[in-house]
């Protein structure tokens, strides 16, 4: 040890003691306080307001754990009950209705069914509107619901009728252009055939 540090180490501090030892505050006091607490008074009132908005949101919506309001994800597919508006297209491979209510499609213009092939070009048309039924198609057919038998079917070639009667009840009756093919023609009863 030198000289130096055994005379400072021997000697009595010459500096006054006090009995109060000073303490110097840790922390934010005054206008930063008060600052960090309106931040985290608006922080909370703005979780608050988020949550309400949230579960309101969910409520209104009509959110479970099934689906949304009508629409109900199964393992079959996706299942819509009760009425529905498409702004957009609605693709889809099968639509069912309920066994005991119809299947209803209304529109302000039309209704059009496409048929595409794999490569997506229209093969297939069927056109519902306010003046006329269009069918635009390679073939067109009608079907018993009962037997499945053809009851009208036309294609570029040829129409052909397949019902046991067909009746014509026009006030001019059927005009023929050509000739025509039958087994059996009749009037109504009490009516003159011509």
């Amino acid at each position: 040890m030198t000289r130096e540090q055994y005379i400072l180490a021997t000697q009595q501090n010459s500096l006054p003691r006090t009995e109060h030892p000073q303490f110097y505050p840790v922390g934010i006091y005054g206008w930063r306080k008060r600052c960090l607490y309106f931040f985290v008074l608006l922080l909370l009132v703005t979780m608050i307001v988020n949550l309400a908005m949230t579960i309101w949101i969910l409520k209104v919506m009509n959110f479970t754990v099934d689906g949304l309001g009508n629409l109900r994800v199964t393992k079959k597919g996706i299942r819509l009950e009760g009425i529905s508006e498409f702004l957009l297209p609605l693709y889809v491979k099968e639509i069912h209705s309920r066994k005991d209510s119809p299947l209803v499609l209304q529109s302000d213009r039309n209704v059009t069914v496409n048929a595409r092939n794999h490569m997506g070009q229209l093969t297939g048309q069927l056109t519902v509107g306010a003046d006329a039924v269009e069918a635009q198609c390679k073939r067109f057919e009608v079907r018993a619901s009962d037997s499945g038998r053809v009851l009208f079917s036309a294609d570029e070639d040829e129409i052909v009728i397949g019902a046991d009667r067909l009746k014509v009840t026009g006030t001019e009756g059927a005009v023929f252009g050509h000739s025509v093919e039958t087994p059996h023609i009749r009037a109504e009863p009490s009516q003159d055939l011509k």
